[in-house]
């Protein structure tokens, strides 16, 4: 199979004549879609990989409009449609400490400081200057936790395991 592959997009539509794609990004980086940059195309059944080299990048009602070196033609990306756009492990960009990749937190298992299992790491929300952490919990609803250092007290990703300190009203 080879290197192990992220997803950053998915191709929802064609957009107009020349060969532009719609893109749904699942990616936490903008510079993923930077002209000039690769990713590879694969397909629904996950066969094979296409990379394909960005020519040109706009945003266009919420969502990115790229256009592929060689696909000047809406006849040649309509195959593309319903395909996950992927960037290869070696192009994972270094973080600094204390930021991690969404799909390294997803899955994670949390636990209180006390040691309490919380639950599993659904999804990551970035909806304003924090990412807030969806824990999906055994029983009641979902709760939300805010990536923030006084909640926040360790993460290991190797174990995939959270350990956070509960605010009053977290957990109600």
């Amino acid at each position: 199979m080879g290197e192990k592959m992220f997803k950053v997009g998915k191709i929802i539509n064609t957009h107009g004549i020349r060969g532009d794609v719609k893109v749904l990004r699942i990616t936490d980086f903008e510079e993923r879609f930077e002209v000039g940059s690769t990713l590879y195309l694969v397909d629904a059944k996950e066969q094979e990989s296409i990379p394909l080299e960005i020519e040109t990048h706009r945003v266009h009602k919420g969502f990115d409009l790229l256009r592929f070196k060689g696909y000047g033609n809406i006849n040649e990306v309509e195959v593309f449609k319903g395909s996950f756009l992927k960037i290869k492990e070696s192009q994972l960009t270094e973080l600094p400490d204390g930021e991690y990749y969404y799909h390294e937190i997803i899955s994670c298992e949390v636990y209180t400081v006390d040691g309490e299992r919380l639950g599993k790491i659904t999804e990551v929300l970035a909806p304003g200057a924090n990412d807030v952490w969806v824990v999906k919990r055994s029983k009641g609803k979902d709760a939300l936790i805010p990536y923030i250092p006084q909640i926040v007290k360790q993460v290991d990703i190797s174990e995939k395991k959270v350990i956070i300190e509960p605010m009053e009203g977290l957990l109600d």
